[in-house]
This record gives C-alpha cells, structure tokens and sequence, in this order.
C-alpha cells in the first residue's frame, strides 16, 4: 500500500496541544502527515513540536517561499486527506462562510479531497445556534465531523458533535476522532471518497 498523505490543520485553542499526539500516532501508523498552524494555535504550541513530529517544516504563511506555487495550491494537490484539529468555532464559521484570509481557509477551500473537523469548545459555545447553523452548514458542503474525544480534558470544556463528552475514557484510551482520521487515511486509496463516518 502506498502511504497516505494527510495535512492536519491546528487552529487556536487550548486543545492544541492534543494536536501535536493525533499527529504523532498518525505518523508511527506510517502517514506522512504535514501540519497546518494559524497565528493563534501558535499562541499555545509553536511549529517545532509539529516540525520534529513530521518530519517537515510547518506551513504557516499562504505566501511561503518553499512553495513556489502557493502553499494552498501545493498542500492540496500533494494530499489525500485534510484533517482540522482542533477546530474552534472561530474556524469553523469561516470554513462555513467560505472566508480565505489565512492559509489554512485557503488551503480548505482549494481542497477537493475529503475533509475531517474535530471541534472543540465549551459547552456554551457549541450550544450555540450560530455555531450549530455552521455545523449543519459544512456538513451540507460535505465536511466529515468526528468526536474530538480526548482533544479537550479541561473542566467545562464540553461535548464534541456526536454528543460524547470530551475527555471520556473509551477502551484503551483511542481518541475516536484520532481512530477515524487514522482509518480513513489507512484504508481506503486516494481516488475513492471516504464515506461519511
């Protein structure tokens, strides 16, 4: 089998750090995975964590000299897989309303392959009617939730899309939202859509 290649996308939130091990365990499953940060997940973690996890440099700016055809352009066309994680309401109405003001919108809407978003916030924000009309909203355009299960342990932090509260042991400790992107990058060849969990 031909390895998978996967852009995780890190967006500002106190679950960033969770990023950094959903990115570690897909690369010792043998994906080649490159990260994505936006200014303010560099706020909580910063590009060397990812750059030693993967191997590559961080992409972080659309206008990148190592790509000289637009980064957006690049990360799209060389990927199978974009997984946004985590995913703060903040970026979840952009992807929502089509806004390309940062590389990682860009790169989310020049890309044709499947798309997977674990969100994570408090409670109160994922309760809220604006943040579950942009949820309805992208999965219309066809982007893949999944549990962000272990991607926020902080108290009040709340419950991901599938109503599952976050930081609730599962079996043997698998993050849901890890298992799903992992299986779906593993399992099934590039030309096919992965199919809606």
């Amino acid at each position: 089998m031909t390895s998978r290649r996967v852009v995780v996308g890190v967006t500002g939130g106190i679950a960033c750090y969770k990023a950094a091990a959903l990115v570690s365990q897909l690369v010792q499953n043998g994906l080649e995975v490159t990260a994505v940060m936006t200014a303010a997940a560099r706020q909580f973690v910063g590009p060397a964590t990812f750059a030693a996890l993967t191997g590559r440099a961080v992409a972080t700016e659309v206008f990148d000299p190592q790509y000289p055809l637009g980064a957006h352009i690049q990360l799209a066309q060389s990927h199978d897989l974009l997984c946004i994680a985590p995913a703060t309401a903040d970026f979840l109405a952009r992807m929502a309303q089509g806004l390309a003001d940062d590389l990682l919108s860009t790169l989310y809407l020049g890309f044709t392959g499947p798309v997977v978003v674990a969100p994570a916030m408090n409670d109160q924000m994922w309760n809220h009617r604006a943040v579950q009309r942009n949820v309805a909203r992208l999965q219309e355009d066809g982007v893949h939730l999944v549990p962000a299960g272990g991607l926020a342990e902080l108290p009040g932090v709340g419950r991901g899309p599938h109503g599952r509260t976050r930081g609730d042991p599962r079996g043997a400790g698998v993050d849901p939202g890890e298992d799903q992107v992992r299986s779906r990058a593993e399992s099934r060849p590039a030309s096919v859509a992965w199919p809606i969990c």
